[in-house]
């Protein structure tokens, strides 16, 4: 599985972590930056994991800022996207099996860095149950439309 990552200044540090934690369980990882702390727009690196996660070049998408909150909320315009803010397991569990979210954001000044990677390995590891929940992501994905 190949998981594209992306970060703003805030999420430099746990981001470099997460790969690495990443790459250690096997996982093929595509860094979308940003690379240093110097201050950036956190959109530009949404779009640029997320048009990863839109064209297959990468199967997930991670995206780390301050809180999650701006980096979701950016996935989230991108038509195809199905992000989620979790900063922590269930959330991040229970997205994946029923909501088929394809992103997870996360914030560098909300989550330790053990948790981060709990919620990284509970997103990553769920599967999407379908079923009804099937029938109610198409609904929303329509509002695409």
């Amino acid at each position: 599985m190949k998981i594209a990552i992306g970060c703003d200044h805030a999420a430099v540090e746990l981001k470099n972590k997460i790969i690495k934690h990443l790459e250690e369980k096997g996982y093929g990882v595509d860094d979308k930056g940003t690379y240093t702390s110097e201050s950036c727009d956190y959109p530009v690196y949404a779009k640029a994991v997320c048009d990863s996660v839109n064209d297959k070049s990468a199967d997930l998408g991670i995206l780390v800022c301050g809180t999650g909150i701006g980096m979701s909320i950016a996935a989230n315009k991108i038509r195809g996207i199905r992000a989620a803010c979790c900063n922590e397991i269930f959330t991040a569990e229970i997205t994946r099996r029923h909501n088929n979210t394809n992103v997870l954001c996360m914030g560098a000044r909300v989550i330790g860095e053990e948790v981060a990677y709990k919620v990284v390995d509970a997103f990553l590891e769920a599967e999407f149950e379908g079923g009804k929940h099937q029938r109610r992501v198409d609904m929303f994905m329509e509002f695409e439309k």
